[in-house]
């Protein structure tokens, strides 16, 4: 076993360990990846059977490229047998293979966000409920939240706390959208992604034989980036590692940022809590990044309260300090940054996919975007529209979907009618009703038109008829044909080919939409010549594995298909990723961090490690830059520097000086923006015409200074509210309120302008 020979001790000491619990805490660029490939690896050299092995990732290009590895080492045959992928793939071909005893199809389709949005949106109109009270996004979220948390609908309906919650954002009834649209999914034989957890668990709890099945299959189990698990996850791996305990979960608590879609630190945190007689390996070596930013990152997080204490080190080159730039406002911030990176593609022949833009939030990359065009530097926004989210593609993917399933009424709602057969929407929309009236699927109202009472004419039963037999035919061809021969037969039959071909001439839009199509089943072609004789090639098989794309493995197709621009991105999308020169920008106070989370410690802390993150994806060279003002709301406000740059130790640091700074050293203004902290706004003549149009010290202190705890307040943004905490003194006093449209909101008291409502 040679390969054990490129293992650094820690990591050695990690893969030999294949009994029992592990934790191995990997510091960013620790080679964790590396780990658990050798690991897998070494389990099946020293015998132990690939088919008891479960592997869970959180993305399917992570996956990949673990079993890629692991078959240049072992063979393919032999890792083909390993049950690896995401949680959500693993786990909707468990709930494929058991669907019936849940009440689902084998079949069943898996919803999209869009899907999910569109059906709750349905769901909001027919309960005559008001759509801007009842937003599409919070109550998706809500719904996500609570299956995340394992809270079923009757649950979420019984619970006082929960109502209460719903009753003072003025949302009673999102108990009984959520109940609608569960029962709706189940109607339409759909799962979204956040069933596939929710019935596993089902699954696991209801049926005692199915889980000790899965105990006995799954005898080792690895997972990935465990600091990123929820508690659906986590409570499906306890269940399933309980007999044996051999599991090694692999992650770092210093780079858990995803709080806001359910992962709970804790989980990691408390791994000894559930395994008492567990074994930890660190992993404190980078391989990644130069000395001075791992050091600097360091700093950072050594503030946070909440972690497991280890030191990343790196025998890397000690590298550039990492430079601080301050501008004087946002739209400066973007011609600066801008200029920088011109400056090194030109002077210093640097490769444009070797440096990203990060930030806190998507709104920022407007003046970057606006900057870059101006320098004709190519750019691309990672984690924008998705090739899989293109109209056409969600046209003919739907009618891939209504084949595998009949049921599936997002799908059928999307192309009954096109390209158009003479199905008016008025026609649909009396289906619905007899559908509803009647207590069936809108399928079968279309599959039996002419036995259901439905007043449409008879030309439209007509075209209904022809459509069912069309949609029939191929359903029954599914399983008997190759994914491409009967995708570009549907492309071919239903019209759409056709349709895309003749708008051609209208322009590039409509050239590009007929390309797009052109690529989806050029993709389908590569997938079916990919297969293995072990693997399906079918519709099916393919339809399931666009289901369960990540936003990491879509970003990761565009990648290897055009290198030639810089990334733009969130910090959240860039985990996981690694750049030569990366520049972050609005390290700014109550933006990074963010003034949501300076209400408590825990929600700091998430922002620390978000910027430990953001820091740590940097290979060589690393820029941080803040913008003294910045408008908000169309209002000009003055910032003060995030304190996140001041936790870094100096020495790690560089002062740069911009165009704007000839006046007097720019590191001194910046170190005066740190220990003064004078909370003005720069004289420049431009800035203060406009400081004075939007913000009037005098005015609003007047306005704040008499404010209480309970007292009843109107924002200019969010309306009336109450005031639940007043925190902090002088310029940096800020206040909780509760707003009954907008939930909890934190807002800096010498901005805010509120006005005390008199009741």
């Amino acid at each position: 076993m040679s390969f054990i020979n490129e293992l650094n001790k820690e990591q050695l000491e990690a893969v030999e360990n294949i009994e029992g619990p592990n934790m191995v805490i990997a510091g960013a660029g620790s080679g964790k990846t590396r780990v658990l490939t050798y690991r897998i690896a070494y389990m099946i050299k020293n015998g132990i059977d690939p088919f008891n092995i479960m592997a869970l990732t959180f993305t399917n290009k992570a996956a990949r490229e673990m079993t890629n590895r692991i078959s240049n080492i072992i063979g393919n045959n032999e890792a083909l047998n390993i049950t690896m992928g995401t949680f959500h793939s693993v786990f909707s071909r468990i709930l494929r293979l058991n669907a019936d005893r849940i009440g689902y199809p084998s079949n069943f389709t898996i919803y999209d966000s869009q899907d999910s949005k569109s059906l709750i949106k349905d769901i909001i109109k027919g309960l005559n409920l008001d759509d801007k009270t009842y937003n599409t996004n919070n109550i998706l979220s809500r719904i996500s939240s609570a299956k995340n948390n394992l809270i079923s609908p009757e649950v979420y309906q019984a619970d006082s706390e929960i109502q209460m919650e719903d009753k003072m954002t003025k949302r009673p009834e999102i108990g009984l959208i959520y109940k609608t649209y569960v029962n709706r999914c189940l109607n339409a034989g759909a799962m979204d992604f956040d069933d596939l957890l929710y019935k596993t668990n089902v699954l696991l709890r209801d049926f005692p034989d199915a889980l000790n099945y899965y105990q006995q299959k799954f005898k080792y189990i690895l997972v990935d980036e465990y600091q990123d698990t929820n508690y659906a996850q986590y409570l499906i791996v306890k269940k399933l590692a309980a007999v044996n305990e051999n599991i090694c979960v692999v992650g770092d608590d210093a780079q858990s940022i995803y709080s806001f879609r359910g992962a709970n630190i804790q989980n990691i945190l408390n791994f000894k809590k559930d395994y008492p007689d567990f074994k930890l390996f660190k992993l404190e070596q980078n391989y990644r990044s130069t000395k001075n930013i791992v050091e600097a990152a360091n700093g950072v997080i050594s503030n946070n309260k909440d972690q497991i204490k280890k030191r990343v080190w790196t025998n890397n080159s000690e590298g550039n300090k990492i430079n601080v730039i301050r501008c004087y406002s946002d739209n400066e911030e973007g011609k600066i940054i801008t200029k920088k990176i011109h400056e090194i593609i030109n002077f210093e022949k640097v490769n444009f996919n070797e440096i990203a833009i990060l930030y806190r939030t998507n709104k920022q990359s407007r003046a970057f975007e606006e900057s870059l065009r101006k320098l004709n530097i190519p750019y691309k926004i990672y984690g924008g529209i998705s090739f899989y989210q293109r109209k056409e593609i969600k046209d003919l993917l739907a009618y891939f979907r209504i084949i595998a399933n009949n049921k599936d009424e997002e799908a059928l709602k999307r192309i009954y009618n096109y390209p158009k057969r003479g199905i008016g929407k008025t026609s649909y929309e009396k289906i619905i009703i007899s559908a509803h009236e009647q207590g069936v699927n809108n399928w079968n109202v279309f599959e039996n038109i002419n036995e259901y009472n439905v007043n449409i004419s008879n030309g439209a039963k007509k075209k209904i008829a022809e459509f069912t037999t069309m949609i029939k035919s191929f359903s029954a061809q599914i399983n008997n044909k190759d994914a491409y021969t009967i995708a570009k037969d549907i492309a071919t039959s239903s019209g759409i080919l056709k349709e895309l071909y003749s708008e051609k001439d209208k322009g590039p839009t409509e050239v590009e939409k007929y390309q797009n199509v052109e690529e989806l089943l050029s993709g389908i072609k590569s997938f079916v010549n990919s297969r293995t004789s072990k693997e399906s090639n079918s519709l099916s098989e393919f339809m399931l594995d666009i289901a369960l794309l990540t936003n990491e493995d879509i970003d990761e197709k565009s990648e290897k298909n055009d290198k030639n621009h810089i990334n733009l991105m969130t910090i959240h999308s860039s985990k996981g990723l690694e750049y030569k020169n990366i520049y972050l920008v609005g390290l700014e106070e109550n933006l990074f961090p963010s003034q949501m989370s300076l209400s408590t410690r825990k929600d700091l802390e998430e922002e620390r490690r978000l910027f430990y993150v953001a820091i740590t994806r940097a290979k060589e060279n690393c820029t941080l830059s803040y913008a003294t003002s910045r408008f908000q709301w169309g209002n000009l406000i003055t910032s003060e520097p995030s304190r996140f740059i001041n936790e870094i130790e100096p020495k790690f640091l560089n002062f740069e000086e911009n165009d704007q700074g000839k006046s007097r050293s720019l590191s001194n203004k910046i170190r005066q923006d740190f220990g003064l902290k004078t909370n003005k706004i720069f004289k420049s003549n431009s800035l203060k015409k406009l400081n004075d149009l939007h913000y009037d010290p005098k005015i609003n202190e007047t306005i704040n200074s008499d404010l209480k705890v309970g007292y009843n307040v109107k924002h200019n943004r969010f309306g009336k509210g109450k005031i639940t905490s007043i925190d902090g003194k002088g310029a940096n006093q800020k206040a909780t309120i509760f707003f009954p449209h907008h939930g909890s909101k934190i807002v800096l008291l010498r901005f805010a302008k509120l006005k005390i409502i008199q009741e």
